[in-house]
């Protein structure tokens, strides 16, 4: 069974004056990040207010770190929406939701914001007995919105500026993004220098490309071939490059171009994008998570919209490339979308290596 959320000390003592406001935002990590910079900019608004987040586990570094040092919100609550979809006993899911119910309960919130929009979401929202559950009017799976007190319609074509709205409504005031801060996660640190402390051999530049080549489903992703391709030229060119790989996993990328696989927890994920020079990949959490840190970013994006899902972050230095081929299709396809296929692998080699360079 699924262990109690996690309960720390209040890192923002809370005032009666300002409420207690719980986030939905389960899954998965470019979305949760996507919904950083609100939060963040509501905790500078409201420096006093109490912030919990419901989220799954394996996202939760994204949040607190191994200390439990938690920067932008005072509590988690951990919920394991995975193992409700799996063969898991009925008796073990419904004890897990008894013991979601109590904590959300016991937590006494007057605010929930859904920021998922999905069925689930939405009852857990429903959940913590807060008065009032705040959320889109159009949300992705249109029931969930018959479980909200409040629904808004939304004006935002991107999802960053779409959680401020839902945040601004929330708490009756104006809340733009925020810079985010992430978790310091001490012995991800130590990994991470530990790991850059062996130079590679035949780099002749500092710093590092780090890869992104996976994501959420098939569409989204470039192809091993031409990630191996781009990889093979950024190390003629005398950079170093790391693969991120999940732990566990082969890398085609790595083993086509002799490049560095980087297997990673998302605590040394974490670590490791703080210190790279240049991040590329798809629409997927490593490039939202690069963007959001201010680090140097090359997006290529195919299926989804780069208006909408775009790493719209404060600081962000970020340079993306979409072919106008593409259509947007949120439809879980495992082959790579026709105009992601036409970006040409020296066509991100160039704009790699303006970013590399300052030139852009």
């Amino acid at each position: 069974m699924e262990p109690s959320p996690i309960k720390i000390a209040m890192r923002h003592p809370a005032t009666s004056r300002q409420p207690r406001i719980l986030i939905v935002r389960v899954g998965a990590m470019g979305d949760v990040i996507h919904g950083l910079p609100a939060v963040a900019g509501l905790r500078e608004a409201l420096p006093g207010c109490f912030i919990g987040w419901a989220i799954e586990p394996r996202w939760a570094p994204l949040l607190q770190g191994e200390s439990g040092t938690m920067p932008l919100v005072d509590q988690l609550h951990h919920v394991n929406t995975k193992a409700w979809t799996r063969r898991t006993s009925l008796v073990a899911i419904a004890l897990q939701i008894l013991t979601l119910w109590r904590d959300l309960r016991a937590a006494r919130y007057d605010i929930c914001v859904d920021l998922q929009g999905s069925i689930r979401s939405s009852a857990i929202a429903r959940m913590a007995g807060a008065r009032r559950v705040v959320g889109m009017d159009a949300p992705r799976e249109r029931p969930a919105r018959l479980l909200y007190s409040e629904r808004l319609k939304l004006g935002e074509k991107n999802v960053i500026g779409q959680a401020c709205e839902l945040v601004s409504a929330a708490v009756g005031m104006g809340i733009s993004p925020y810079a985010v801060s992430f978790p310091v996660d001490e012995s991800a640190e130590e990994w991470c220098n530990q790991l850059l402390s062996r130079p590679a051999d035949d780099a002749a530049k500092p710093g590092f490309v780090l890869l992104a080549p996976t994501a959420g489903w098939g569409a989204k992703e470039w192809g091993s071939d031409r990630y191996a391709a781009l990889a093979r030229a950024l190390r003629t060119t005398g950079y170093r490059v790391l693969v991120n790989v999940t732990p566990g996993a082969r890398s085609r990328v790595a083993e086509l171009s002799g490049a560095q696989a980087v297997p990673s927890t998302l605590a040394q994920m974490i670590a490791l994008t703080r210190r790279a020079a240049l991040l590329i990949g798809g629409d997927t959490g490593p490039v939202h998570l690069a963007a959001a840190l201010g680090r140097p970013v090359v997006a290529l994006f195919g299926p989804t919209d780069p208006e909408r899902n775009g790493p719209n972050f404060v600081g962000a230095r970020v340079t993306v490339l979409r072919d106008p081929a593409s259509i947007t299709s949120h439809k879980r396809s495992n082959e790579t979308e026709t105009g992601l296929q036409r970006i040409r692998v020296e066509e991100v080699l160039a704009a790699a290596l303006a970013m590399l360079e300052g030139n852009k």
